[in-house]
């Protein structure tokens, strides 16, 4: 069984604070996929580099206390690639992949285009590189890309769907796209394989009393090549403890990983 987690940390030393790295090592994982862990090498101490007897795996983000993407595993990957070759995005610490045999998994970190006009371009551009890269990875790999995507795909997905349409996060372009690396790449958005229930979500706005009423979005995914992706069995989104304004999303797949003969 291959058990792997994803979760959006909005900060790797307030997470800790609240418990992430107890809750982690009591999981049973495999595979760890965090994002905005907004924190330089120069900071990462022993506990966020190697918890429980875990490797991290680590892409920074060039400017200080900004996003930052990474992979804990317990097994030691045949290669560890950190950006996918884009000039553009590789130094905001958006993307880390480790390769076991003919599997890569993948924590990544699609912008926010909430900020505004110049920041939702910037998120499109990223969308249009991040696509073609996972085309061309899909052709010669099975893939699990986790992370925050920072886009819900359908109503069932969101809690206000119609006063949402014009914000980022819920507009017809991204939601197209979103369906397009479904449609189109054939992934698989592995959690609504296994669940299909409404109100499913893993973000909530810090505004009001979003998270206490469930006012949320499904905006962490795990999305996979469809041979990896029908090996899924179970999944859950943990909400017990708030780690950030993210909750962790794990699935377990019946894979058990392995490594390219030496």
């Amino acid at each position: 069984m291959l058990r792997v987690i994803t979760a959006n940390l909005n900060g790797i030393r307030s997470a800790t604070k609240k418990g992430f790295f107890d809750w982690f090592g009591e999981q049973n994982a495999d595979i760890v996929c965090v994002q905005e862990i907004k924190c330089s090498q120069d900071d990462m101490t022993p506990e966020f580099l190697a918890p429980h007897g875990f490797t991290g795996y680590f892409q920074h983000a060039q400017k200080k206390g900004y996003s930052g993407a990474g992979i804990y595993t317990r097994h030691e990957p045949d290669e560890f690639i950190a950006g996918f070759g884009s000039k553009a995005f590789d130094h905001e610490g958006r993307y880390v992949e480790l390769r076991y045999g003919d599997l890569s998994l993948v924590s990544v970190y699609v912008p926010s285009g909430s900020s505004g006009e110049e920041r939702q371009a910037v998120k499109y551009r990223f969308m249009d590189d991040f696509y073609a890269h996972l085309d061309a990875l899909r052709r010669e790999r099975e893939v699990i890309f986790c992370g925050d995507i920072n886009i819900v795909h359908k109503e069932i997905d969101i809690k206000n769907w119609k006063s949402n349409q014009k914000n980022s996060g819920c507009l017809p372009e991204e939601r197209a796209w979103l369906s397009k690396v479904f449609d189109e790449l054939g992934y698989v958005d592995v959690f609504r394989a296994l669940d299909p229930r409404p109100e499913q979500y893993t973000w909530w706005s810090n505004r009001g009393q979003a998270y206490a009423k469930n006012v949320g979005w499904r905006i962490d995914y795990q999305i996979a090549t469809a041979g990896i992706a029908s090996t899924a069995r179970r999944t859950s989104i943990f909400r017990d403890i708030k780690f950030s304004d993210h909750a962790p999303l794990t699935i377990d797949y019946d894979y058990t990983l392995r490594r390219h003969a030496a």
